[in-house]
Order: structure tokens, then C-alpha cells, then sequence
């Protein structure tokens, strides 16, 4: 499975780096992080056909199983998934509309660099899910 997550800002050397490194590092799919400057149209970075899933506090919350279900879904339609992390004013109305999914981390917010983070834990547990691994106990 191919993922990529386009996240505005560049991460500075940091635990929150580290911990990102090492979510990547144990991904057996092939998982990027493409870092976008405040002023890039992440838009013109989704490859044609794409599935895009925009994280957005209006979007839906899903639990960690229902999150590996949505990713297994995918999966299934053997297409590129990318995933949008916005900047401090989230996405404009064009962007929302580009995506197929919207998707909340809950009503909280968050930093960015925090959810970052969060998307690539939860991206991981999903693929241990998908696995039958047991990283993720319910």
C-alpha cells in the first residue's frame, strides 16, 4: 500500500520528530511525509487518481478498528492514498472538496506537528490491525 501525508510546516529536531521517524520505520508500507511550505497548494501535490483524506475538525472521528477498515477499504481499490495535514487555518473550502474522506482526531485542538504524529501512530496501528498483530488491543 502506498501512502503519502502532506503536512504543512517543516518539523524541527524534536521528540514529536523522533517519534515520527520511528512510526515510519516501522511501516511495512510504503509510507512518505511530504512537508509543504504555509503557502503551497497541497493539491498540487496529489497524484491523478488518488484517494485524499483530509484531516479537518469537521470531518469524522473513527475509532482505531474502524480507522483500519476505512484504510483496508482502500486498499482494496489499489489506489495511492494521501492524506492532508493543514496548517494553523486548516484547508479552504476547495481543498475540503478535493478529498474523498474528512476525518477529525475529535472537537479538541490540535497542533499540527502534533497530529502528525497521531496520523502516522494511527496508520501504523491500522496496518497491525489489518495484520491480525496484536499492537492494538481492544
Amino acid at each position: 500500500m502506498k501512502i503519502q501525508v502532506l503536512a504543512v510546516g517543516k518539523m524541527k529536531p524534536s521528540p514529536l520528530l523522533d517519534l515520527c521517524r520511528e512510526y515510519l520505520k516501522r511501516m511495512t508500507w510504503q509510507v512518505t511525509v511530504k512537508e509543504l511550505g504555509e503557502k503551497d497548494d497541497p493539491k498540487d501535490y496529489i497524484p491523478s487518481g488518488a484517494i485524499v483524506v483530509a484531516l479537518d475538525e469537521r470531518g469524522e472521528t473513527l475509532t482505531s478498528p474502524d480507522f483500519a477498515k476505512k484504510i483496508e477499504k482502500f486498499q482494496m481499490q489499489a489506489a495511492p492514498v494521501v492524506f492532508m495535514i493543514g496548517g494553523a487555518d486548516g484547508f479552504d473550502n476547495e481543498t475540503r472538496k478535493k478529498a474523498s474522506f474528512l476525518m477529525s482526531f475529535g472537537k479538541q485542538t490540535w497542533p499540527h506537528m502534533m497530529v502528525r504524529a497521531m496520523l502516522l501512530e494511527q496508520i501504523y496501528r491500522a496496518q497491525q490491525i489489518i495484520a491480525g498483530h496484536p499492537y492494538h488491543r481492544a
